[in-house]
């Protein structure tokens, strides 16, 4: 689960839009703990297409 789809217990509003401190304070914690939480799913499979064509282009030097 990701954190955009939290609701905080204190003001009822998603912890993404951080309108009270402790949706501030929860959405910084959770940031912090994961270095990849802030980027979207597209940007995680254009990092992964990358990688991939990386590691193929140097199998195809080494063979």
């Amino acid at each position: 689960m990701t954190y955009d789809r939290l609701v905080c217990a204190n003001c009822a509003s998603p912890v993404n839009e951080g309108r009270c401190p402790v949706c501030r304070a929860n959405r910084e914690r959770l940031q912090q703990a994961n270095f990849l939480a802030g980027l979207n799913p597209m940007t995680l499979i254009a990092l992964l297409t990358v990688l991939i064509a990386a590691v193929a282009l140097l199998a195809h030097q080494t063979v």
